[in-house]
């Protein structure tokens, strides 16, 4: 299974100097070669709610190029957990980059339309679910629930005893992974750090009522209210370069030459997203000199390997994600 730590280096950058900040990068990608990043830490209590639970099974929502099913499909395989993905799309993605491993890893892949997925947060439909699949636990799309945000708010506990920061940035797809931050950040006895999400889709507001949400979750299962309700939180959702999976040539340019220069890989459609907003921010004066700034790579590589496949990024520029072949690296 994935390392329960992961390290933490100084990032060099001629704007860095420029604008007098300290960056760090939390290399989350770096946990395991394939359940790495926010995937993992999202999956690490879920599982064990599986295992220790009297499941058969568990049962996912995804994309046909979704991290999160990537992921769980071969956490799943390690425990020797049976699991059903709902896939939105159609059969014809079954043989993608993505949706191949999962299903060479044991997953079954049952495919819904739009208007269907839609309802994936429906009690309705969540109830007929547990019909079709009885004693499967279900986990939310992106594996956001309040047995995720326990296994995120960790990184909080892990940044504490490895540096001092103001300003915590992460890239934010579903939420669970900001509100993990969030409540990490309460539980702490240290001061309060600036947590800073950068959402990756258009539209994104809705997920301040989702991340208010999970947090009161996290309240009641814990049965204990957070020690200090945490205010210094931000979600930008000016960043998202034309919406969920979209960027520009000049978005994978200027990624392709700040990866170069960092030495880091970032994907163009999460933490390079957070890549570019923190570049744009630093040249409008958001962080004051001095601040001492962390990254988060929450991983998501994988991602590559389906947009090399669909011609979106070019394979001589961009690395080929790692996978594995019958379970041995």
């Amino acid at each position: 299974m994935p390392n329960s730590l992961s390290i933490l280096h100084k990032l060099e950058h001629p704007l860095f100097d420029k604008y007098q900040v300290s960056v760090q990068i939390k290399r989350d990608d770096q946990l395991h070669d394939i359940i790495s990043g926010n995937k993992w830490r999202k999956l690490k209590y879920n599982l064990t709610q599986i295992t220790e639970g009297n499941y058969v099974g568990a049962l996912t929502f995804g994309g046909s190029y979704s991290n999160h099913i990537h992921a769980f499909a071969y956490a799943c395989k390690l425990q020797n957990i049976p699991c059903i993905g709902i896939i939105r799309g159609e059969e014809n993605y079954a043989n993608n980059f993505t949706l191949s491993w999962a299903r060479h890893w044991g997953m079954r892949c049952h495919f819904v339309d739009r208007k269907t997925y839609r309802r994936r947060f429906d009690t309705d439909y969540l109830s007929e679910l547990k019909q079709l699949y009885p004693d499967y636990f279900i986990i939310p799309e992106g594996g956001s629930n309040s047995l995720a945000i326990s296994g995120v708010a960790e990184v909080i506990t892990e940044l504490n005893q490895q540096t001092e920061f103001d300003t915590l940035l992460t890239p934010v797809g579903s939420g669970g992974t900001l509100t993990g931050l969030i409540a990490g950040d309460c539980n702490e006895q240290y001061p309060q750090h600036k947590i800073v999400g950068v959402a990756v889709l258009k539209q994104a507001e809705y997920l301040l009522d989702d991340i208010e949400s999970l947090l009161h979750s996290r309240i009641k299962s814990q049965k204990t209210p957070l020690l200090t309700m945490h205010s210094n939180w931000h979600l930008l959702t000016e960043f998202h370069r034309g919406g969920y999976g979209k960027f520009s040539n000049a978005d994978v340019e200027r990624l392709l030459e700040f990866n170069q220069q960092t030495g880091v890989i970032f994907e163009p459609v999460y933490s390079g997203k957070m890549i570019l907003a923190m570049l744009d921010l630093l040249t409008h004066g958001y962080f004051k000199p001095g601040e001492r700034i962390v990254l988060l790579h929450t991983g998501g590589l994988q991602g590559l390997g389906g947009m090399i496949e669909q011609g979106r990024l070019n394979s001589d520029e961009w690395p080929a994600p790692k996978t594995v072949l019958d379970g041995t690296f």
